[in-house]
């Protein structure tokens, strides 16, 4: 199946009303994994306006894929609730109060994918923005209790914005 029938596939589960938001990550899961990086970015798309509506059940639901042996699946942990995605609305609650992501973002924090390693970073970028006592905070502790090379490179990402 093409692409382009998968994104459109992504869309169609993910505006059915008919189904919980649980069920449509459930069906949407092997589209989270796909090897297409446009399908994995349509995927999140399609499902964040519902996430951030459901937020602390998205919480919840996302930090156990945040120990996915997938690093695709690792990723839209992070990714789906960025609090200023790039190309979507942004979430407030998480620009005002991004501790809530912790669950998602202590489990990332050391992870070993560098596309992880980078949507992490952006997340805590993006946090900085409106909160970088909060991101200086947790960047000063992982440091500290992580000090791997993961963890320094998602610090220095998550760091750039209030360096400058």
């Amino acid at each position: 199946m093409s692409d382009s029938v998968r994104c459109y596939a992504t869309y169609f589960m993910a505006l059915n009303t008919d189904f919980s938001l649980e069920k449509k990550l459930g069906l949407l899961q092997p589209l989270v994994a796909d090897k297409h990086f446009g399908v994995r970015e349509v995927v999140w798309m399609a499902l964040r306006p519902e996430l951030s509506q459901n937020l602390a059940f998205s919480i919840d639901f996302l930090s156990v894929w945040a120990e996915n042996k997938d690093e695709n699946i690792r990723r839209f942990s992070s990714e789906a609730l960025r609090p200023r995605g790039v190309w979507c609305s942004h979430i407030e609650t998480l620009k005002n109060s991004p501790e809530l992501a912790l669950p998602i973002l202590e489990k990332l924090k050391s992870d070993s994918a560098k596309y992880v390693q980078d949507s992490v970073g952006n997340w805590l970028n993006d946090a900085s923005k409106s909160r970088p006592d909060f991101v200086q905070e947790l960047c000063k502790r992982w440091e500290k209790e992580s000090p791997t090379k993961s963890t320094g490179y998602i610090i220095k990402k998550a760091l750039r914005t209030i360096l400058k």
